[in-house]
Formats: structure tokens, sequence, C-alpha cells
């Protein structure tokens, strides 16, 4: 049995994983993160736990025996809830949740929760890592502070940056974070004056031919280049763009493959741009990002890749 932990609005990515699993003979159970509250039935014990779903259905943690850690939302209060207790509810419910998740931390997950964690939540911890393993980086700051922001921008940026959140401010239909990436010029910096109300990271504007999402599954790359060289962010761009397939150098592969083992993580789809001057820029990796753009548009067999990767290293365990 694999235990998939998703959310209530996720489809097609999972929906082809779920029907390779079917076409392999291999039982699932689908966990709706947003929905593991009040609706669902639920008991953790010292070495075990016990759920019972919205439609009836039970599974028990002996019976699991991988997790694909798909996406996970914020759990759903229900409207009826007082507000003085919603905090109340939010807090002991996602505490739930952890303890769950923990109970399975000896077996095989993608990616395992610890380590998608610290990456997911530190760009700073990403970049550092990439730096250490080859792989160019471009000079980064986040900060709250108006002064050192200036600084960094008349010192590295050439009068051009882009400033963006490190955490989210929306998710698409599919869950996907939308962080918008703002281009900062010089007339910009006299409205910095609120960043001490929300620390941003600002980094060098690069001058880019194309843009790259790198699914990397276990050493495996499946890369889409987008023609978007005027959009800070690709997105945010809606008509005129297109995906290809691309092929990575080797150094670049060599290199990401590196990052990714030391970050402990088996997949992620990873944000990179091709410079105009030639350099492959890493901008980030989100352990659990948007790929189904690439299944759909180039035909990349990456749910499938995904579940052959877990069931291996389940037969492994076993």
């Amino acid at each position: 049995m694999i235990l998939c932990i998703t959310h209530s609005q996720d489809f097609y990515n999972i929906d082809i994983f779920f029907e390779y699993l079917t076409s392999q003979n291999i039982p699932y159970f689908r966990l709706n993160s947003d929905r593991l509250n009040h609706l669902q039935k639920i008991s953790i014990h010292e070495n075990s736990f016990e759920l019972t779903d919205e439609s009836g259905e039970t599974i028990h943690s002996d019976t699991i025996k991988g997790v694909w850690h798909r996406k996970a939302w914020r759990i759903s209060a229900p409207e009826e809830l007082d507000e003085d207790y919603e905090r109340i509810f939010l807090n002991e419910y996602g505490s739930l949740r952890y303890n769950l998740m923990t109970a399975l931390e000896h077996i095989p997950w993608i990616n395992p929760y610890e380590n998608e964690k610290k990456v997911d939540g530190n760009k700073i911890f990403q970049l550092k890592v990439a730096q250490r393993n080859n792989l160019t980086i471009p000079k980064t700051i986040f900060s709250n502070d108006e002064e050192k922001i200036t600084t960094f921008f008349y010192q590295y940026c050439q009068g051009k940056a882009i400033a963006k959140l490190h955490g989210v401010t929306a998710k698409t239909m599919s869950g996907e974070n939308m962080i918008s990436t703002t281009v900062i010029e010089e007339e910009s910096l006299e409205h910095l004056s609120d960043i001490a109300y929300c620390p941003m990271i600002f980094q060098p504007y690069i001058d880019k031919e194309y843009e790259l999402r790198i699914v990397y599954v276990d050493g495996d790359f499946f890369t889409g280049k987008i023609n978007n060289s005027e959009n800070a962010d690709w997105r945010v761009a809606r008509e005129g763009y297109f995906w290809e397939a691309y092929e990575l150098p080797d150094a670049v592969k060599a290199n990401l493959t590196s990052m990714m083992h030391e970050m402990g993580l088996y997949i992620g789809a990873i944000d990179m741009i091709k410079g105009k001057d030639g350099a492959y820029y890493f901008l980030e990796v989100n352990p659990q990002g948007e790929w189904g753009m690439l299944q759909k548009e180039l035909g990349f067999p990456i749910a499938e890749r995904i579940a052959d990767n877990l069931i291996k290293r389940i037969n492994f365990h076993e």
C-alpha cells in the first residue's frame, strides 16, 4: 500500500500516478491534507495509527509501505467554528497531522519529510548548498533593512534587480505556489520604506536567453525550456509562450545530482536561467513543485518514474 499525501483540489498529476499504480497492481490510499480534520476519524498510538476518511475507507499504518508527499495544503477549519477557537483547532489538527506523518518516518518517502521541510523552508540554505556543489547562483540578500538593500542594489545589480517573497501569496488550481517576481529599478528604491513589514529576497536581474523547469527524479532529468526572455517569471506569462524539451549539459546534471543528494531529496522541480552570458544560474528547488505541464505538453513520463522510484525503494526496504 502506498500512501499519497495531497489535497482535495489535486488532479491530473496524481491521477496519472494512481493509474500507473493500478496498472502495476499496487494499492494506494489518497490522504487529502486539507481535509485531515473533523471530517476524518484519526487515532494515533505509540507505534501505529488508524484513519477513516470521509468515504468510510479505513487505513492502518501497518499496511503502508511507502509515502509520496505530493502536496500539503492548510487544514480547513469548519465555517461554524467560533473565531476564537479556530487557532486552537488548526494548531491541534496540525500537531495531529505532524504526529501521523512522523509515525511513518521508518519507511521510504518521496521525499523524506524532514529533509523536504528544511529545503522548502530555506531558500538561502538552497543557494548555499547549490554553490557548494559548483552551481552558479546569483548574488542574494534576504532582508528587511532598506539601507542594506539599497547598498546591495548599487553594489551588485547594475541598475536592475528582482525582488520576490520567500513564501507564497497564492496557489494555482493544481496547488502550485505562485510567487510573482518583481523587477526593481533605481526609481523603485524610494518605495522600500515598507520593507520592514515584509522582508523580501533581492537578486541582480539576469539577462536571460530562456528559463528552465527541471524535474529531477533520483538521477533522471526531465527538462522543459520556455521561451520567456521578457518577463521576470514564466509563471505570470499567459500567451505566446510554449515548452520545449531541453537537454542539460552533463556538468550541470552532475552538479544538480550532487546538490540533491546533499539535500536528501529524491525528487524536486528546479528553476534555472540560461543567461545571455552563457551561464546556467540556479534559482531554487521546490521539492514538490509543479510538473504536470511538462508531462502533458512534452510527454515526459514523470508520474511513472516517481512511482517506479518509490516501488524500487519499497522492495529494497523489505
